[in-house]
């Protein structure tokens, strides 16, 4: 496959898991929003936000004081920011027109559709009138793109490139997530102080799963309440756990091994050895040095490791 076409597929879905997964946490910084808390706290949520994905800088010199209503407006329509859900599917759209011929028809039509109808939905105020709905819409054009990509797409390189797309931006985005919500609200590790705080953050963690459609999940495995080193346990290392670190890594690995023409390359290398600290790690040893530096640290890698994918396999891009 020439290496340009294999940039397309894989930016096409990398962008598109990224408006998903800003959709994901703009909601539950939404709903949390909506919960009784002082204008102090609710600020530090959007702030966290912004942290999140490296834009509080650029948000402050265009707006300065954060405000909910001008957050949302920047992270889902602003055509200048190039992280907004806007720019996110206008790329990939883009990145799909470029190898229309590669695709197929079932797979040009869902990205094309989702971008006309993005459009459409902002322009005509759908977004103010409901962002919760909206944000539902967006994370389900997702679910409809990697779907119809699965069950249409010939199992080939094409396929494989997009998964590994897909699967590193997701590894990126859930430890960004775990580690800007961890951080605002370390100090549920040492405990609360009375029933009315817990019960305030039971509606936070309650939350942050279910920006990772990890509720249901949470409940299944651990039977149990919601606790903040379980919930670190379940989006880190929990390899059936499908929006989780360890299971991103293992879809990248198996899909870099598909298409690397040597077994020994230096980024199959960084990519196994990666895998392997999630598949034999502990949380509480992760606790224990810190989960910031851990996540932190995982976040170079992941970087390092997008950078070794473009080197070796695609062209060069600042995308």
């Amino acid at each position: 496959m020439l290496s340009r076409t294999a940039d397309h597929l894989y930016w096409m879905s990398r962008y598109t898991e990224r408006a998903e997964n800003t959709a994901r946490m703009l909601d539950v910084n939404y709903q949390t929003s909506l919960l009784p808390q002082s204008e102090a706290v609710a600020q530090l949520g959007w702030q966290g936000l912004l942290s999140i994905s490296e834009l509080l800088f650029s948000y402050k010199e265009r707006h300065g004081e954060i405000q909910a209503r001008e957050v949302m407006d920047f992270m889902v329509k602003d055509e200048d920011n190039p992280s907004s859900i806007l720019s996110c599917l206008g790329a990939a759209r883009e990145n799909a027109r470029a190898v229309r011929g590669t695709l197929t028809t079932e797979v040009w039509e869902t990205q094309n559709t989702t971008w006309l109808e993005v459009k459409r939905m902002v322009k005509s105020g759908e977004f103010e009138r409901d962002p919760a709905q909206f944000f539902e819409w967006v994370k389900f054009r997702s679910h409809l793109s990697r779907g119809v990509t699965v069950g249409t797409m010939l199992m080939d390189e094409a396929l494989y490139f997009m998964r590994m797309g897909t699967f590193l931006e997701r590894a990126d985005n859930t430890a960004r997530l775990v580690d800007v919500k961890f951080h605002a609200l370390q100090s549920d590790f040492y405990g609360t102080a009375n029933e009315k705080d817990q019960e305030y953050d039971f509606y936070h963690w309650s939350a942050i799963l279910r920006s990772v459609s990890g509720f249901e999940v949470y409940r299944k495995v651990y039977r149990d309440v919601i606790k903040p080193e379980r919930v670190a346990e379940l989006l880190i290392l929990r390899a059936d756990m499908p929006r989780s670190l360890h299971a991103s890594l293992n879809e990248v690995v198996s899909n870099l091994r598909l298409v690397a023409s040597d077994p020994h390359s230096e980024t199959l290398r960084r990519v196994g050895k990666l895998r392997a600290e999630l598949m034999f790690g502990r949380i509480d040893e992760i606790l224990a040095t810190g989960l910031h530096a851990y996540l932190t640290q995982f976040l170079d890698r992941v970087n390092d490791l997008g950078a070794h994918i473009s080197r070796e396999f695609l062209v060069a891009s600042d995308a």
